[in-house]
């Protein structure tokens, strides 16, 4: 299945409750991404831009983002950005098809 990667920022009324009453939110993650069909890889809070990374596995695009939306819709997250994510192998293949068609800029 691809996988994905998914990087949350939380509303400070969202910190606020998740303070008053800390709570395992992967278990919660992962309980939501298996309702939709996907699977949990691994779920982790940050420091930074985002306060938290996904990575989940998904059977395709649609359902990706259909797990974006489920997110977003609860109305806890300020932003979240989902990025696909490439194996090496799929990336080594995609530099050997540029490679075969290298790009000639106008002028």
């Amino acid at each position: 299945m691809p996988t994905y990667m998914a990087q949350a920022t939380f509303t400070a009324e969202a910190w606020k409750r998740f303070t008053e009453a800390p709570h395992d939110r992967g278990q919660m993650v992962a309980t939501q991404l298996e309702k939709l069909g996907c699977r949990l890889l691994s779920f982790h809070f940050s420091f930074g831009e985002t306060d938290t990374v996904t990575i989940f596995e998904a059977p395709d695009d649609t359902t990706a983002a259909a797990a974006s939306l489920s997110f977003t819709s609860a109305g806890h997250l300020k932003g979240l950005k989902t990025t696909k994510l490439m194996t090496v192998k799929e990336a080594m293949e995609a530099a050997r098809k540029a490679g075969q068609a290298p790009f000639k800029p106008m002028g």
